[in-house]
Order: C-alpha cells, then sequence, then structure tokens
C-alpha cells in the first residue's frame, strides 16, 4: 500500500519565514521548519508577528493546517486553497473584509503582512479585502530589515503587478490611520485596509531586460504623526537640496495625522502612541517599468531632527540607483516570485550584481528551488552592449502553478 503521509519540504531557521510559507501556499507543498531561534535564551521560538502573520494565513485560505511545537521552534504547515474573501478557517468576515487584529508587542511594519498577502492575492479564488487595525499596526518603515513603508508600498511595488498582466487599477490600498514606531519600537495603532481584486489564471512572462533608463522625476510622502506639521517642510528641505542638484522634478507631499489613541491593558484611559515622523521617496525612469525607492523613518527613542532624516533618505536613494539594474532591492523578491510562479516560459530582468548578491536574493534562490522551481540562469548584461554597466540579465523558468483556485471554479 502508496504511503498517503504528504512529503515535507524540510527547512531551518526563522529566516525568510513569510517567504516559506508564501512559497508553500503557491506550490501546494507542505513545508517542515525546525530550529526557529532555538539557540535563543530569552525568546525561543515565533516572535509574535510571525504568530500573527499564521493566523492571517489561516483566514485567507481554506483548508490550511498549522501545527506549531510546545516550544514554538518547529513550525509544520500544510497549505490549503486560496480563497481570499471567501468564508473558512478562523476568518471572520464584516462588510465582505477580513479583519485582522496585529497586537500591541508586534515590532514589524505594515508591509511585513502587506509584502506576502499581495503575493497570495492574485491566486486566490475571490477578491483579497483585508483591513489591519490593532494597537500593533505601524504604517511607517521600521528599522528591521526589509519593512518599508506604507507609502513606498504603494508607489514602488503595487504599480509592478501590472508588468504581470494584473492590473494595479483593481488594486487599492487606503491608509485610514497613520502610525509610527511606539516605545522600543512597539506597536502603532494605525489602520490600514487592501482591497486586491485583480486575481488572474497565470502572470505574464515578464521581459524587463532592457537599460534601465535615466532618472525622470522624484516623488515622495513626507509624513508625520503627532509632532509638529513643520517636520515635514523641514524634511522636505534638505531632500530637496540633495536631489535638485540632479533632477529638477522633484515633488514631495506632506501628510500629517495626529497620533492615534489606543486603549491601555486593563484600563479605561487611552494613550498615544506610534509619534514620529520620516520621509518615503520613489525615483522613476525614463524605462517602463523601472522604480527605485527609499525609506527613512526616525527612531523610537528620538534624538534625530527633520533635516537629516531629509539628507539621509536622499542619499540613500541615490545609492539604490547606483546600484543599478531595472529592479530595486525592495522589489526584487516580489518580482523573481511572481516571474517563478508564471507560465512555463523563460523571463528575464536586468539586476544588479549588489541585488542579486544579497543574502535575501540568494535565499529566494534557495527557497524557491526547495519549493520545484528551477535554477536561474545568470548572463553579463554587458555581454551584448558597448558600455561596461556591470549589471546581469538573470533568466527564471515559470512553474506554471497558476491559480489554482480559478482553475477549479
Amino acid at each position: 500500500m502508496a504511503d498517503s503521509k504528504p512529503q515535507f519540504v524540510r527547512l531551518t531557521g526563522h529566516r525568510a519565514l513569510t517567504q516559506r510559507l508564501v512559497l508553500a501556499t503557491l506550490s501546494g507543498k507542505p513545508v517542515h521548519i525546525s530550529k526557529i531561534r532555538s539557540s535563543s535564551p530569552t525568546n525561543p521560538g515565533l516572535a509574535p508577528h510571525e504568530v500573527s502573520f499564521l493566523r492571517l494565513l489561516e483566514a485567507v485560505t481554506n483548508g490550511s493546517v498549522i501545527d506549531v511545537s510546545y516550544s514554538g521552534t518547529t513550525l509544520a504547515y500544510q497549505p490549503g486553497l486560496i480563497t481570499g474573501t471567501v468564508p473558512g478557517a478562523g476568518t471572520s468576515l464584516s462588510n465582505d473584509l477580513i479583519e485582522h487584529t496585529i497586537p500591541a508587542n508586534n515590532t514589524r511594519g505594515i508591509t511585513y503582512f502587506l509584502l506576502p498577502l499581495a503575493l497570495l492575492a492574485p491566486f486566490s479564488k475571490a477578491h483579497m479585502n483585508v483591513r489591519f487595525s490593532g494597537p500593533g499596526v505601524i504604517t511607517s518603515a521600521t528599522n528591521a530589515p526589509g519593512d518599508l513603508s506604507i507609502d513606498t508600498f504603494r508607489t514602488a511595488i503595487l504599480p509592478l503587478y501590472g508588468l504581470f498582466g494584473i492590473p494595479p487599477a483593481r488594486i487599492e490600498l487606503r491608509v485610514l490611520s497613520r502610525s509610527c514606531p511606539g516605545p522600543g519600537g512597539k506597536g502603532g495603532g494605525g489602520v490600514v485596509e487592501l482591497r486586491f481584486a485583480s486575481q488572474v489564471r497565470l502572470p505574464k512572462t515578464l521581459h524587463l531586460n532592457r537599460k534601465p533608463g535615466r532618472i525622470r522625476r522624484i516623488r515622495g510622502v513626507a509624513y508625520c504623526t503627532g509632532v509638529s506639521a513643520s517636520h515635514n517642510n523641514r524634511m522636505i528641505t534638505s531632500a530637496r537640496g540633495v536631489l535638485n542638484q540632479l533632477v529638477s522634478d522633484v515633488h514631495v507631499a506632506a501628510q500629517y495625522d495626529p497620533a492615534p489613541l489606543v486603549q491601555e491593558k486593563g484600563s479605561t484611559m487611552k494613550k498615544k502612541i506610534g509619534i514620529g515622523f520620516g520621509l518615503s521617496l520613489v525615483a522613476e525612469s525614463s524605462a517602463e517599468g523601472v522604480i527605485y525607492a527609499a525609506d527613512v523613518v526616525a527612531p523610537p527613542e528620538g534624538g534625530v531632527v527633520p533635516e537629516d532624516i531629509g539628507t539621509r533618505c536622499a542619499y540613500q536613494l541615490l545609492e539604490i540607483i547606483a546600484q543599478g539594474g531595472c529592479v530595486s532591492s525592495a522589489a526584487a523578491p516580489t518580482v523573481m516570485t511572481l516571474m517563478a510562479m508564471g507560465s512555463e516560459d523563460v523571463g528575464r530582468v536586468r539586476l544588479g550584481r549588489e541585488v542579486l548578491g544579497r543574502e535575501e536574493t540568494i535565499g529566494l534562490a534557495r527557497d524557491l528551488k526547495a519549493f520545484g522551481a528551477a535554477n536561474w540562469g545568470i548572463r553579463d548584461a554587458d555581454k551584448d552592449e558597448d558600455e561596461s554597466t556591470g549589471e546581469l540579465i538573470v533568466s527564471v523558468k515559470g512553474t506554471g502553478v497558476g491559480n489554482v483556485g480559478r482553475k477549479v471554479a
């Protein structure tokens, strides 16, 4: 008699946990992850934001089985069907929205949840409508690697879905309440709503191997919550002082919000948290689909003036542009994952050496291979060109998995 037990993909460590869970869900392969912070003497096992993401994953899928060990250092996940707002296990629907509450001890920005959720949404059976609320929602960037602000996610990540035949016009992101990291970097109290109505059978094959072109304009958002609105003007002025020497078309919007009120635990009193300020900058190239972005936020402990934030963000944007390629390091995981999940054809993308050489990009390639995707092909982009740029052409073959929910329907 044949063994009916599922064959788990076995991985170790807490690195890129959301990435691995997304790949398991898209490929339909169960995953077993062990040694999750097993060597930590004080906080072993899953962190609060990781537990919160598991609950979100359970809400947007139907039939998923999640098994966590008593110590939290081992996780077994058998993926189900991505259903979106269709009621499933653990789903509470209100006005066609999945309500997801993030706890106060969360230290990651809201894009920690939005980036993987947006990767699952095109393959959902129904629309993916989720509202994030609670004392732990942080809409600004954080000091954690890979955390973007909500503005950078909206202006630099979501437009890239259009390159895969997923219309960005049917993707709506609402920021109902802004927040920055609270005391100790924990909590924020913001409210964010994502409505993703662009479901497809298969993403289109991407060919983004042309020259990245020249920067034609720079846009951005300066935001502050619970501090003087003049902080926005000071950040904008210092950033323009750097960028206007290189690009004449620079426009940065100012966004001021009062600090959100969050009820104290065990009390009827409410307190203000999520106070802070930051800046998001996005550079658009003359080549279609080429976007670079930078994010800087003031640390929760303070001690940084707005002028430093503006200058630092401007120079960070210039450094990211100097890395070259058609995709920045912040957008590379999204682009490479969608390429791997597309039709069984070879897509090509042009990346800078620093972007491809990052630990996160190499880790993504290894994880994709573990879940059955093909190896990447890499060649020098200067081979067919006169000038030397040091950039690389990465070829990715799609797995052709596609939207199982739409296939069943």
